[in-house]
C-alpha cells in the first residue's frame, strides 16, 4: 500500500459517531407539521374475496382522518408488487393491506384499525411448490402473470435465459434453460455421480430498521418529496411519479439514514403513502411494525435445487445437470437466471443442462436479499462438490482448483468471466493453518469443511462533484446511498485523487434534486460505480486549484504539489498558498477567478466479479444436534481494499448472514397460509453468541481494471459459502449429509438417526 497516501487507510465511518450516539435522524423521526400516521389493515386469509368493507365505526373514532381502501385508489394495474396498493377484490397473502387508517397519533389509526370491518370469502391457496404447480392449484393471477419488479438487474442479477411463463394462466411466473454440449455422454463418462436434492427456507432480510415512508405535499407547487429508508431513490421518484401521473422532476426523494436494507428495501410502500398524502392533502408517515415488516415485505425465496454432478476419476468435471425451483410468492421476482448461471459457471464443466422454474404461491412476493438466490446455489452446489471429492477420494480444495473458472473462461449465458481472483482466493485458503491443520481438528471430534462463491458485481452510470470551500475543505456531492460505508470509502477516494488527507474531505449527500446522479445501492456496486466518478470529479477540481495557483505564484502548473493543504513549488514549501486562500479567492466580489469545481460523470458496462471461500471448523453434539461453529476463515478478494476496515466489516457481516442461513432463519406458514414466525421471539435471527467462537477476515487483493484503484464490489460474496462451508464440515464432522436449510437440531439429529424431519418448513 506505500504506493497511496489515503487509500487502504483504516478510517472510522464518518457518520459512526452519530449512529452510536443516536444522534442519527431516521425517517420514523421526522416530525413535519401537521403530519399524519397511517396504520395497515392487513387480511388474515392467504387468499379471499373482499366482499365489504365498513369503516364506519372507525372514522368515528377521535383523530381519525381517513379510512382509505382500493376505491379511493386509482384503478392502477398492478404490474408489479410496488403497484399492488391496497388488495382491490381479492386479497392474495395473509398481510396483504387491505385498508389504511390514517389518524393524527399512531395510536389513533391502531385504534381504527381495530373498528374497520372487512367481510372476506375465503379461497382455496397454494402456499408451496408442488402445491402451486398441481393441475387443479388455484392461481395467483387467473388473468395472466404480471411483471417483475426490476431489482434483479439494478442488482446486476438480470442474466437472460428466460423463456416465460408456459401459459397465461399458470403459477409459473418464467422458465429458464442453459444448455452445452452432450449431458448423456458427460454422464458416461464420469467415474463418479452425485446426485442430490437441497431445500432452502424463505429468509427475511431483518434489517433493525423497518420500512419507513413519510411524504410530503408542498401546498404552493402541489409536488411531493418522499423521505424513506430506501435504497433506490431515483427508483422511489420514478414508481411515485408513474402512480401518481405526475412529472418526475414534480417528485423529490430523498432517502433517509439506513438502519439496515441488505436488497430489501428498494421500493415498496412509497407509492401508496404518496398516494394516501394526495388523498387527505396532508403529510403522511407509514412506519412498519416489525410485525408487518415480517408479514408483508419483500423476503428472499424459498427454494428446491437438484444438482447432479459427474467427474472422472482425476477429479475433471465431465458432466452438470441442475434444476432451480424458488417459490416467488405471488409477483415474478426471484432470482432463477442468476443462480443458475453462477451455478453453472463458478466452474468449468464440457456437458451441462441447467433448468429454472419460479413459481407463484400465495405469499408475499419475494425481493432481493444480499447476493440474491446465490447462498441457496452454492449451499447445493458446493455440498455436491464435497461429495464427489469424498468419492474419488480426493482433496475438496484440489479438487475445487482444477475445475475453478479462470478470467476469460466462458460462462453458461454466453458471457465470458471478466477479471476473476478465484483461483488467488483458493490458494490463500489452501494455505491458511485452519486448512492446513485439519486433521488435528477431526482428531478432536470436529469437522472442517469449504465452500466458495462469487458475485458478477453491477454496473449502472453514475456521477459525482467535488468543490473546494474556504476553510481548505474538498466536498465531494454524491446522491448515493451509504449503506455500508461507502461515504467513508469515498473520502479516502477522493483525498487521494485530490492530494489531501482524508480529514479535510467531506461527502455531501444531496437526493434527487441534486445535480449528480448514482444509481441504487445494491448489487456490490455503488463504491465500484461512484468511485471512478469521483476520482475524475477530484482530479478535474485539483486541476483547477493548481492553475489558479500557478497564476498566483508564477510557476507552471507542472511543477507544483499539493502538501499538508498548501500548494507549492516542488522542493520550495516557502513558496505555497494555502488551499483555503485560493478557495477564499474564488468566493469574493470582484474576484477574477471561478470557483473550484470538478465533475465526474462515469460509465462502464464491465463488470468485476468478487469471489469468496470460507472455511468452517464446527462441533455437532450428537444428542442435541446442536452446531457449534468454533471457527470461521473467510478469505475474499476485494481487488483493493479501499478501507480495509469496513471491508472487514463487510465480510464478517457478510458471513454471519451466512450462518443465519445456514442454523437459523426460517420464515414458516402453516397450511392455511398464517406466519408462524411472525416476531423475533419465533424467527431466529443470529445473534453474537450464535456466531463464530472465531471469525478471521483474510483481504485478497487481485485488482481490477475498472473500480476505482482496482476495487471491487465488496458486499454479495461474503453470505454465499458460508452454508456450504458449515454443511460440509457437518458432513465431516459426522459422516451425514444435511440437504435442508436451515441446518436446525431437529434437522441434524433426524440426518444422524435416519429419521424423517417431522415439522414445518422442511420442504419450501
Amino acid at each position: 500500500m506505500t504506493e497511496f497516501s489515503a487509500i487502504g487507510q483504516r478510517m472510522r465511518l464518518v457518520d459512526g459517531q452519530p449512529k452510536i450516539t443516536g444522534q442519527i435522524r431516521y425517517a420514523a423521526d421526522l416530525n413535519i407539521p401537521g403530519l399524519l400516521h397511517a396504520r395497515f389493515v392487513t387480511s388474515p386469509h392467504a387468499h379471499a374475496t373482499i366482499k365489504s368493507i365498513d369503516a364506519e365505526a372507525a372514522l368515528a373514532l377521535p383523530g381519525v382522518v381517513a379510512v382509505l381502501t382500493a376505491q379511493d385508489m386509482p384503478d392502477i394495474l398492478p404490474t408489479n408488487r410496488q403497484r399492488l396498493l391496497l388488495a382491490r377484490e381479492r386479497a392474495i397473502f395473509v398481510g396483504q393491506p387491505v385498508a389504511l387508517v390514517v389518524a393524527e397519533s399512531e395510536a389513533a389509526a391502531q385504534d381504527g384499525v381495530e373498528q374497520v370491518m372487512v367481510d372476506y370469502e375465503a379461497l382455496p391457496a397454494a402456499l408451496t411448490i408442488d402445491e402451486a404447480l398441481a393441475t387443479d392449484a388455484p392461481l395467483v393471477w387467473p388473468n395472466g402473470v404480471p411483471g417483475e419488479s426490476g431489482e434483479a438487474a439494478a442488482h446486476g442479477a438480470d442474466v437472460g435465459g428466460e423463456e416465460g411463463s408456459a401459459r397465461k394462466s399458470s403459477n409459473v411466473a418464467s422458465r429458464s434453460h442453459f444448455n452445452k454440449g452432450d449431458l448423456a455422454a458427460g454422464f458416461a463418462e464420469a467415474d463418479v455421480v452425485v446426485e442430490r436434492i437441497f431445500t432452502t427456507a424463505m429468509v427475511h432480510q431483518s434489517p433493525l430498521e423497518t420500512h419507513a415512508t413519510v411524504v410530503q405535499i408542498d401546498p404552493l407547487t402541489n409536488g411531493v418529496t418522499v423521505y424513506s429508508s430506501t435504497q433506490a431513490p431515483y427508483h422511489v421518484r420514478k414508481q411515485v411519479a408513474d402512480v401518481l401521473g405526475m412529472e418526475e422532476s414534480d417528485i423529490r426523494s430523498v432517502s433517509t439514514p439506513l438502519g439496515g436494507a441488505f436488497g430489501g428495501k428498494f421500493v415498496l410502500y412509497e407509492p401508496l403513502v404518496a398516494l394516501a398524502a394526495k388523498a387527505v392533502n396532508r403529510s403522511v408517515s407509514l412506519v412498519l411494525t416489525r410485525q408487518e415488516e415480517l408479514l408483508a415485505s419483500n423476503p428472499a425465496p424459498s427454494g428446491r435445487i437438484r444438482v447432479k454432478l459427474g467427474a472422472k476419476r482425476d477429479g475433471s468435471f465431465t458432466a452438470l445437470e441442475a434444476e432451480i425451483v424458488f417459490n416467488g410468492g405471488c409477483y415474478p421476482s426471484s432470482p432463477v437466471g442468476i443462480a443458475m448461471v453462477l451455478t453453472g459457471s463458478l466452474y468449468q464443466v464440457p456437458n451441462f443442462e441447467l433448468n429454472g422454474l419460479e413459481v407463484l404461491t400465495f405469499k408475499p412476493s419475494s425481493g432481493a436479499y444480499r447476493a440474491p438466490g446465490i447462498p441457496q446455489a452454492s449451499f447445493a452446489l458446493e455440498s455436491v462438490v464435497d461429495e464427489v471429492a469424498n468419492q474419488l477420494g480426493l482433496d475438496p480444495l484440489e479438487l475445487r482448483l482444477k475445475n475453478a473458472s479462470k478470467s476469460g473462461d466462458p460462462m453458461v449465458h454466453g458471457e465470458n468471466w471478466a477479471s476473476i481472483g478465484m483461483i488467488e482466493v483458493l490458494k490463500t485458503l489452501q494455505q491458511h493453518p485452519a486448512w492446513q491443520n485439519r486433521a488435528a481438528a477431526q482428531a478432536a471430534g470436529r469437522g472442517v469443511g469449504i465452500g466458495i462463491g462469487g458475485w458478477p458485481g453491477g454496473v449502472e452510470p453514475a456521477s459525482a462533484a467535488c468543490t473546494l470551500e474556504r476553510d481548505g475543505t474538498v466536498h465531494v456531492h454524491l446522491s448515493s446511498v451509504d449503506m455500508s460505508g461507502t461515504n467513508t470509502g469515498f473520502a479516502l477516494i477522493a483525498a487521494e485523487a485530490f492530494g489531501v488527507s482524508p480529514d479535510k474531505v467531506r461527502i455531501i449527500t444531496g437526493d434527487t434534486n441534486g445535480a449528480v446522479y448514482a444509481g441504487a445501492a445494491g448489487g456490490s456496486k455503488i463504491t465500484y460505480t461512484v468511485g471512478p466518478a469521483v476520482i475524475q470529479a477530484a482530479e478535474e477540481a485539483r486541476k483547477h486549484v493548481l492553475s489558479i495557483a500557478a497564476e498566483l505564484i508564477e510557476a507552471d502548473p507542472a511543477d507544483l504539489e499539493i502538501v499538508n493543504g498548501r500548494v507549492q513549488v516542488k522542493g520550495a514549501p516557502d513558496s505555497g498558498i494555502s488551499l483555503g486562500d485560493i478557495a477564499g479567492k474564488t468566493m469574493q466580489f470582484g474576484g477574477k477567478y471561478a470557483p473550484v469545481f470538478g465533475h465526474g460523470r462515469h460509465v462502464d458496462t464491465t463488470r468485476s466479479p468478487g469471489f469468496c471461500a470460507q472455511l468452517a471448523e464446527v462441533e455437532v453434539d450428537q444428542e442435541t444436534g446442536d452446531v457449534r461453529v468454533h471457527k470461521l476463515v473467510i478469505v475474499q478478494d476485494v481487488g483493493r481494499a479501499i478501507n480495509p476496515a469496513t471491508v472487514e466489516g463487510q465480510m464478517m457481516g457478510g458471513a454471519m448472514q451466512g450462518l443465519g442461513w445456514a442454523l437459523y432463519e426460517r420464515t414458516e406458514y402453516d397450511s392455511y397460509g398464517q406466519l408462524l414466525t411472525a416476531s423475533w421471539m419465533d424467527y431466529t435471527v443470529p445473534h453474537i453468541h450464535q456466531g463464530a467462537l472465531e471469525m478471521e477476515t483474510v483481504i485478497v487483493e487481485v485488482p481490477t481494471d475498472h473500480g476505482p484503484f482496482g476495487a471491487r464490489g465488496v458486499g454479495e460474496p461474503p453470505i454465499i459459502p458460508t452454508a456450504g462451508a458449515v454443511a460440509n464440515a457437518i458432513a465431516h464432522a459426522t459422516g451425514t449429509r444435511l440437504t435442508d436449510l436451515p441446518m436446525t437440531p431437529p434437522r441434524v439429529l433426524a440426518a444422524l438417526s435416519r429419521k424423517p424431519v417431522d415439522g414445518n418448513g422442511s420442504a419450501p
